[in-house]
């Protein structure tokens, strides 16, 4: 007689299925896959019912007659109601003489507590009361982050991408552990682990755990199972220096403090590119990140030279390396040829190189910078890889346009050696890469244009800033002096320019930029002096200006330059040069407007004001002072 129950899960899969229980023993069939787990009569041993999230779980322990296999080994059967209790414990004692007992569990909530190793579980007690269990089967990795506390985490089903249905999952639980430990009070269960220390060593309670996590979960696992071990890794991201051990299923990163557990289905891409002439890079991008406290990382970037070369002899028969594709039996290669050639048969990835793409030096990367972050840019065939601390892969496929700027033209010379370049993607993130070298924009702009990327460049406004050189500083000395003139730039400091201008005009006639003639009127060169312009321009350094001006005198009616000369002896006669200095441009252009009338009575004062005038030597003379 069969008795059947529906609508029960097995183990932790999600799929809902009906176990029959017969006098044989009992078989689960999923519904969907039509999965079947059947157990013999004779291998269970005993019989739990607990209650569970999924209502209640029946447990069976399996194996021999040897109680500490039968504790390892297991299987669960959740999704049974409450009254199906008594039916179960019925049908278990009459088929199998085994007695279900009932395991109690902790509601109470709180979150401190102790631990137990119980077979393929850990389980957090709390008044010896299991308040949850965690399968040490899948541990990925344990860590120690900071002196008492250790994580552990716990890697996404990497086969298919969840849907939008799709449960929670748990990916990573940390236990606070506080105080000390000798390695001699865990007796057996530690005792593959100690090493030449002395017996009764303390400590911390929490790398205690931290070990017993890592053999329970066998996240170490035996020397026997490694097909191929390299030693003394240096990966760039995350910094360190670890041993790569090569597992058929998994491989594994074991550094000072960190150990990582990383299936091969979790890799989805490798790189294999160069760094320089030196050394090569191995990147691996790992679909589920690996985690460090709060940091994550998503590539492995692993860093070797290219003079290095390694013997190495697969852990594996004929007929197992007959399954993979293009794996060898032994290798006699460089370093970096060893570990891509078998990190890709074993994940089953193929390795992205550098390809055509090269720089006007011939290298296959440009220097750039992301935000503050230095890197290589690799311009490959289907991706675009700034590859630095925290690696960025921009997928050809996914880019709206790249945009070439110079947004730092004005800035000064260093700017005008370099481009900015930022690529808008279809998903709406912008990646800016700056300082690249101005010389690589032909070659950079011909791949984009090959791979057919849509191009904008928004150069040519800053070539055009660019363009004012020197001759941009005499311009800027007359437009201080307070006539409309246009702004060839902005941002820049008109004392500094005015100081430069003072220092390199030292004639007597100060007349304005070599460009300009300072002889086309003695006339004009004499009203500029008497006005007191000259004092002026001493002060502000507008050479130019002063030319203008004389220049302006010469078109101007006579009856302006009658009334300006009225007003010119208050100015000549005091003669204060700090008023002059404070006066504004209007005063000036007064000034100058009033020397016509007397050019008679003026040679003395000119004279005077020449003597005095000289005021470029004097100021000149303050200046060295100063």
């Amino acid at each position: 007689m069969t008795t059947q129950f529906d609508q029960i899960y097995h183990g932790l899969s999600p799929e809902v299925g009906k176990l029959r229980i017969a006098q044989g023993g009992m078989a689960w069939r999923g519904e969907e896959a039509n999965q079947t787990v059947a157990i013999p009569s004779d291998e269970m041993k005993w019989a739990q019912w607990i209650r569970v999230a999924r209502n209640y779980q029946l447990r069976l322990g399996l194996g021999s007659k040897d109680k500490k296999t039968a504790d390892r080994k297991r299987e669960t059967f959740d999704g049974f109601q409450r009254d199906d209790h008594d039916k179960l414990a019925h049908l278990l004692k009459q088929y199998f003489s085994i007695v279900l007992e009932t395991k109690e569990v902790s509601v109470k909530g709180w979150n401190w507590g102790m631990t137990d190793f119980q077979g393929q579980d850990l389980a957090f007690l709390i008044s010896n009361k299991t308040a949850f269990e965690l399968p040490l089967n899948k541990v990925a990795n344990s860590n120690i982050a900071g002196r008492t506390e250790v994580s552990l985490e716990f890697p996404a089903p990497a086969d298919k991408k969840p849907g939008r249905g799709a449960p929670d999952e748990l990916t990573e639980i940390r236990f606070y552990v506080p105080g000390t430990h000798t390695k001699e009070a865990r007796g057996s269960d530690a005792g593959s682990q100690k090493s030449d220390d002395e017996d009764g060593e303390e400590i911390s309670a929490a790398q205690a755990f931290h070990d017993a996590i890592k053999e329970k979960a066998e996240i170490s696992q035996v020397a026997g199972d490694i097909i191929l071990s390299f030693e003394e890794v240096l990966v760039l991201t995350p910094r360190g220096r670890y041993d790569v051990d090569m597992f058929p299923e998994f491989l594994r990163l074991r550094g000072k403090t960190y150990d990582y557990k990383i299936l091969y289905t979790t890799i989805a891409k490798l790189f294999l590119l160069p760094k320089d002439d030196m050394h090569v890079l191995f990147i691996l991008g790992l679909s589920t990140p690996i985690r460090q406290g709060q940091t994550r990382y998503q590539y492995l970037v692993m860093q070797f030279s290219r003079d290095e070369e390694s013997t190495a002899e697969l852990n594996m028969t004929e007929e197992q390396i007959a399954k993979y594709e293009r794996l060898k039996k032994s290798y006699d290669d460089p370093t970096f040829e060893v570990v891509s050639s078998v990190f890709r048969a074993l994940s089953g990835r193929k390795i992205i190189g550098s390809g055509s793409f090269q720089s006007r030096e011939g290298h296959p990367a440009l220097k750039a910078n992301l935000k503050a972050v230095q890197g290589d840019l690799f311009l490959l065939e289907k991706y675009i890889f700034f590859v630095s601390k925290t690696p960025t892969l921009i997928d050809l496929s996914e880019i709206h346009q790249v945009v070439f700027s110079r947004l730092g033209a004005g800035l000064g010379a260093t700017a005008a050696r370099t481009f900015d370049l930022k690529i808008v993607t279809k998903g709406g993130p912008e990646f800016t890469f700056t300082s690249i070298n101005k010389e690589e924009h032909e070659v950079t702009e011909a791949y984009l244009k090959e791979k057919k990327v849509k191009v904008k460049n928004e150069m040519m406004e800053g070539e055009l800033i660019l363009g004012v050189d020197d001759d941009d500083e005499e311009m800027q000395s007359v437009a201080s002096s307070g006539e409309e003139v246009p702004k060839p730039r902005l941002g820049m400091d008109e004392d500094e320019d005015s100081e430069e201008d003072e220092d390199f005009h030292v004639s007597d006639s100060d007349a304005g930029s070599p460009t300009e003639s300072s002889s086309d009127d003695e006339g004009g060169q004499t009203a500029s002096d008497a006005s007191g312009d000259r004092e002026f321009t001493g002060k502000k350094g507008k050479g130019k200006g002063s030319a203008k001006k004389a220049a302006a005198k010469k078109s101007k009616p006579a009856d302006e330059s009658d009334a300006e000369d009225e007003e010119r002896p208050k100015k000549a006669a005091p003669k204060p040069k700090p008023k002059p200095k404070k006066k504004g441009s209007d005063d000036e252009a007064m000034d100058v407007d009033e020397e016509k009338p007397k050019p008679k009575p003026k040679p003395k004062p000119k004279a005077k004001a020449k003597e005095s005038e000289d005021g470029p030597a004097k100021k000149k003379l303050k200046k060295s002072d100063e």
